[in-house]
Order: C-alpha cells, then structure tokens, then sequence
C-alpha cells in the first residue's frame, strides 16, 4: 500500500472540496442578481446593485474555472465521466455564464445592440438556473448518475475514443428526476439570495436598498432551510457506496453518510460549526439588523459544504455512484491521477496561501467604505 499516493489523494479532495465550499460561498453574486428587480425598484437602484456585485463577480467566474480546473487535473476520470456525459447540464450552466460575463460587459455601454433591460435579464438568468443547475449537479455526488466506466472501451466503443458512457438519452437531465438533487439545487438557489441580501446589506449606503433586503431576508432564509434541512435529513438515511480499499470492490452500506461523520468526528464539527454560523448571520440580518451578517454567514457556508463534500469522498466513500453499474462507481482511489502528477500540483498548491491573501487584500481594498448613487453618479466606468 502506497501511504503517500493515499495521501495525495485524500489531500487533493480535501483542495477540490475546499474550492467547491468557496464557489457556493461566492454565489452571492448570483444570488444578488436573481433579486435585482425585488431590491432595485429604480433604475439608480439597480445601478447600484449591479455595481456592488460586479466588484465581485469575477471572483466567482474564476472561482468555478479554478474548481473545474483542479477536478479535472487530479480526478480526470470524473471530468470526463461527468462533463462528457452529463453535457447537457454543464452546457446549460456554460452558457448561464457566458450570459452573465456578457451582461457586466456591454449593460451600460453606449448604444449597446440589446438594451439595459434584456442585459438585466441575463443577468437574472444566471443568478436563478446557475444556482439551481450547479447545486443540481452537486447533489449527483450524492445520489449518484447512469454511467458505465469501462477502461476497455478506450477506442473501441461505436467508434468512439471514449473510457465512460451514459446509459440514458438525457445526458445529465435526469438528475431532475430525483427529489433530493432539487432539495440541493433549491437550497444552493435560495442561499446564495440569503448571502446576496446580507452582502447588499453591508456594502450598499442606501436606506431602501437596506431596509427592503432585511425584509426578504427572512423569506429566503425559511426557503433556504426548508429544503437545506430535508436533504440533510435524507442524505443521513440514504444508502451509500462503500468502497474496499484492499480490493477496490464496491458495496452498498445503509447509512452511509451517516456512518461517515460519527467515524470522522473532525468533518462532524465542521459541520455544525458552519450550520451554526449560517444561521447566526441570518440572525445577525433579520432580528439584529446588522450589516455584518455576511461574515459568520459566508464561513458557515463554506464550513458546511466543505464538510458535505469530505463526507461524500472521505472514508472509502465512492464520491460518484453509479446507478447502472455498483462497480463504475468512482472513488479517489479509482479516478485519481498518478502519483507524480498530483505531487507536482501538490507543490504548486502550496502558493494556495499567497492566493487567499491577495483576494482578501483586493476584497478589503474595494469595500473599504459602502456603495452610494453619488460614486455610481461619478463613475464613468460604471457597469
């Protein structure tokens, strides 16, 4: 048994994990966008909420190329499984962000061909189906997706150079057929307008803007948890696949989920550290009235789904179940890169800190004092 190419794996789920917790934490671009006629009753005020997340939302773009980047250069085998057979999600959630780069990019700009309107519309786009495809999507590494994986077919499958196939004509649309994968992707939607609405709450000067995002807040948050807390309860009664890491032969176990948090006290803390710090916010927002909401309820959102996501990998979990062939189930023990490959990204990983600080240098840089009309007023590069 190779301990330290075990470890690289297990190290690279934990960065591909933490990466996933950031991304779902900077949805709040998205989610702020899906709101932009509820908060932004005129045009002035939905110039400021445009601008407010357009400081941001680069961060997020970049964010989830980083989170593909990283899956697919440690645990190619899900990159292709996935984005070559579930194409049709991924090429929906592609273009939703194409649509939002478009929109920051030409909304304003003079005698642009569409009109501020239908740019203000993409841009509402993505905020409502990007939210809701990704958590969609997120949730099959839970409940699992129709794929064969079978090295032999390399070359040899109906003229196609291909390692996995897809069983179904839908290509990714039948993770709607299961419940709990749209509990998820409700909750990821109605999340990222909690984070939305607190982070308008703190980096906007503007007395309606404020007042009419505390009042909403509390809507989305009970939407947030009355799909967050039943997918949290079925995912800890649902059956898992569980991997021998001797043999490489999978099985099911009931309550797996479940299994895996008590066996790994660690992720369980992290876990209700970051639900506590969810809900903290949103208290600090709705019963306080406070601007700095976003803080407690940013952490606890990357606390929790980096938990979720080590509970899906960790303790020989397969991360991806297949649900035509138990045993086409991957694994980081069965998806991974060489050994040398994931120890040279490993030594570049270790520039990850220096990354993290500039973000938060740049991030404290622009709100180092809230938004107003009369900055938007003098901007001449205003989005």
């Amino acid at each position: 048994m190779d301990t330290v190419y075990i470890f690289l794996q297990h190290y690279w789920w934990f960065v591909v994990s933490l990466l996933g917790a950031l991304l779902v934490f900077l949805l709040f671009v998205q989610g702020g966008q899906g709101m932009l006629y509820v908060i932004g009753k005129t045009d002035m005020e939905r110039n400021l909420i445009v601008n407010s997340l357009g400081r941001k939302w680069e961060l997020t773009f970049t964010t989830l190329v980083t989170f593909g980047g990283a899956f697919f250069a440690s645990f190619p085998l899900f990159y292709s499984t996935s984005f070559g057979g579930a194409f049709y999600v991924w090429m929906l959630i592609l273009l939703v962000f194409v649509l939002q780069a478009v929109a920051y990019e030409y909304r304003r700009k003079p005698s642009n061909l569409l009109g501020e309107k239908t740019y203000n519309w993409f841009l509402m786009i993505n905020g409502v189906l990007g939210t809701f495809l990704l958590g969609t999507a997120v949730a099959t590494l839970f409940t699992g997706a129709p794929f064969v994986v079978d090295k032999a077919n390399f070359g040899n499958y109906e003229g196609f150079n291909t390692i996995s196939r897809w069983t179904t004509a839908w290509y990714g649309l039948d993770a709607l057929s299961d419940p709990r994968n749209i509990l998820l992707g409700l909750s990821v939607l109605f999340l990222s307008r909690v984070l939305g609405l607190l982070y308008f709450m703190n980096n906007i000067d503007d007395t309606e803007i404020f007042s009419r995002s505390r009042r909403y807040l509390k809507w989305n948050a009970g939407l947030f948890l009355l799909f967050f807390l039943p997918f949290l309860l079925l995912l800890m009664l649902a059956d898992g696949a569980a991997v021998d890491p001797k043999s490489g032969v999978i099985a099911i176990e009931p309550y797996k989920y479940l299994h895996n948090l008590l066996a790994m006290p660690l992720v369980l803390a992290v876990l209700l550290v970051g639900v506590v710090g969810v809900l903290w916010g949103i208290y600090i927002g709705v019963v306080r009235g406070g601007k700095r909401g976003i803080w407690p309820c940013g952490l606890g959102t990357v606390l929790t789904v980096l938990a979720l996501l080590l509970t899906a990998g960790y303790n020989n979990t397969a991360y991806y179940p297949s649900t035509a062939d138990l045993q086409s189930s991957l694994t980081i023990y069965n998806s991974s890169s060489s050994k040398f490959t994931l120890y040279v990204m490993g030594l570049v990983s270790l520039a990850i800190p220096f990354v993290v600080w500039y973000i938060a240098y740049v991030w404290r840089a622009m709100n180092r004092k809230p938004l107003t009309k009369k900055e938007i007023e003098q901007d001449e590069h205003a989005y």
